[in-house]
């Protein structure tokens, strides 16, 4: 799950497609695209919001997405265009990038529509982008169920 700062929808993504999956079998994490949030906790509105939902991601840490996440991943959800232009300056080859896929895509296929960016924008706009995710993600963990 990869968005800029990975502090808002990403980290919101991570918690619930863990939530849906069986840990044992399937790896999920999250990171960003930029570096200045490096270590720091999700913002405290999309805390809020997993939050009600009785998900506690206070504990996730922001990171910088890396190259190697490439190799790591078989799939890497982005949140939005800004997202696909820097990840595809960061992919190595034509099989890094046919892993990369707008989250979104899972619900609307091929309609490459975007997570808005919550950060600072108030519990609402978290709350719509947890909505879009929540339906995303259930869409994620039926695939990888069936």
């Amino acid at each position: 799950m990869v968005c800029l700062g990975n502090i808002c929808r990403s980290p919101l993504a991570e918690a619930l497609l863990r939530h849906k999956v069986n840990p044992k079998k399937v790896e999920v994490d999250s990171a960003g695209l930029d570096s200045y949030h490096i270590g720091e906790a999700p913002c405290k509105t999309s805390q809020e919001v997993a939050g009600e939902h009785g998900l506690d991601i206070s504990g996730l840490r922001a990171r910088a997405f890396k190259t190697s996440d490439f190799d790591r991943f078989d799939k890497i959800y982005i949140m939005d265009d800004y997202n696909w232009q820097l990840i595809q300056s960061r992919a190595r080859n034509k099989a890094d990038l046919q892993k990369v896929d707008f989250i979104l895509n899972e619900i609307f296929p091929g309609e490459n529509m975007a997570v808005p960016d919550s950060y600072g924008k108030g519990k609402n706009a978290a709350k719509l982008v947890y909505d879009m995710l929540d339906k995303a993600t259930t869409a994620i963990a039926q695939k990888l169920q069936s």
